[in-house]
């Protein structure tokens, strides 16, 4: 069935452009109420990051909800995979997010969660938006839902961070350097890290409303970059304005991706006997980290690209463990969703463990060059892939890296982006190539 509103990470655009306007909010939480409340009522958790349109929208949907008779609870600014975990324990019917993830502050959206603390199954989504279709209808006075303040979100939710390595692992003379994008995770991240011992140097932590991802976090971690090499640090850690996502910088100042984290962790749980199988990527995961968890013994399977499809193939094989480059990384083993922070958490744990730099635990694995152009659409949904001149130039492309490399044309799922990515074995080539294709592009959505 089409969509009308939901994606796939829920519903996201500009603030004040439908749908993400204050009525369109306040039905959706009325529409979201009324699937989930049943015949019981319940509660349902809300949550949001740092964004100064979080205030509004967290008011329109708190009222649609009540209106349909569901209890709500506010934990205010919190990671997105917090919410995750506090709506599983809290036994809540659902959990909503207000985020926006890496994008800027004048963008906002929607998440939902399960009562697993998982995404929404899709026959849940699609009943919403059947819903939003109806005329919204107010319960009777006595059957309205109320609203409460949770005062101990972030401290329950420290705790679960800390939890998910083992008990006796101290952070103590580790010195970390983490971006927290003036985001979600701006008081809690920091914290978890100082609580295991480390001593924590924090960029990103001022968040003012609208300074969410600007020239910080995940996205843009020339700033971690340059506070590692300067304060000497062992390791950056660069989370988005969700906190769903991270990247990290060892002790040279140099990136270390998602791809990259992933081979980590995953040599790290083989190592343990407890990877349970192998690990899923997507569609753009490098092949040099294919290679190496292939060498390794690891088996590797690429699903499309969001961390919903990389979900559904963990589930699909029974698998624990996948993520993209970008650093959405999902660790069934000890929590629903990806997580920046407990990610992060596991990178950190294998160090101390294994008594080695984050660069040493690279040992094995090397990508291969990488180009990626995005190339902006004056529509959300023009089909160009599709379109002669581009499938010539793609077919083009590969016939040019002759097998050496690999091409990929995408419409990104949260902006009006075609990605163009061609990786092989000779960089030069594969830049060569990526400028090419993106040309041709360009001019197919001009």
């Amino acid at each position: 069935m089409t969509r009308k509103y939901f994606g796939t990470d829920g519903i996201r655009g500009k603030v004040g452009t439908f749908p993400i306007t204050p009525d369109f909010m306040l039905k959706l939480g009325w529409a979201a109420g009324k699937v989930l409340a049943g015949c019981d009522g319940g509660k349902v958790l809300i949550g949001k990051d740092t964004r100064i349109s979080g205030y509004m929208f967290e008011s329109a949907l708190e009222a649609g909800l009540s209106s349909a008779g569901l209890d709500i609870c506010l934990t205010g600014p919190m990671p997105t995979p917090a919410i995750a975990y506090l709506t599983r324990t809290m036994h809540a019917k659902a959990g909503i997010v207000i985020s926006a993830s890496h994008n800027p502050y004048y963008d906002n959206g929607i998440k939902f969660f399960s009562a697993e603390g998982t995404k929404l199954p899709d026959d849940v989504e699609m009943a919403i938006e059947a819903e939003m279709d109806k005329e919204m209808v107010c319960n009777e006075s006595a059957s309205l839902g109320k609203a409460v303040r949770i005062k101990d979100a972030e401290g329950r939710y420290i705790e679960f961070c800390k939890s998910s390595i083992p008990y006796a692992t101290s952070l103590n003379g580790l010195k970390i350097v983490v971006d927290c994008a003036h985001g979600a995770a701006y008081w809690v991240a920091p914290s978890v890290l100082r609580e295991l011992g480390a001593k924590v140097i924090t960029l990103g932590v001022q968040p003012d409303g609208m300074n969410i991802n600007v020239e910080a976090g995940s996205t843009k971690p020339s700033n971690l970059q340059d506070a590692v090499k300067k304060e000497k640090a062992d390791l950056g850690i660069a989370l988005d304005g969700d906190a769903d996502r991270v990247i990290m910088v060892d002790a040279n100042g140099e990136l270390v991706d998602g791809d990259e984290l992933l081979y980590i962790i995953a040599r790290d749980r083989q190592a343990e006997g407890v990877l349970n199988g192998g690990v899923v990527g997507t569609l753009m995961t490098n092949l040099g980290l294919e290679h190496a968890l292939t060498n390794a013994g690891i088996p590797f399977g690429r699903a499309s690209v969001g961390d919903r499809y990389v979900m559904e193939m963990l589930q699909n094989k029974g698998w624990i463990l996948g993520g993209e480059s970008s650093g959405h990384i999902i660790c069934l083993d000890r929590t629903t969703t990806g997580d920046g922070t407990i990610s992060a958490l596991q990178i950190v744990s294998a160090m101390v463990k294994q008594g080695k730099s984050l660069r040493e635990l690279l040992d094995g694995v090397s990508k291969y060059p990488q180009t990626l152009i995005n190339v902006k659409m004056a529509e959300q949904r023009i089909n160009v892939v599709d379109q002669p001149p581009v499938k010539t130039a793609v077919a083009d492309a590969e016939a040019e890296l002759n097998g050496s490399g690999r091409v990929l044309l995408r419409p990104s799922g949260t902006e009006p982006l075609i990605r163009v990515m061609v990786e092989g074995k000779d960089g030069k080539q594969v830049q060569s190539v990526a400028e090419g294709l993106a040309d041709i592009v360009k001019q197919a959505v001009s």
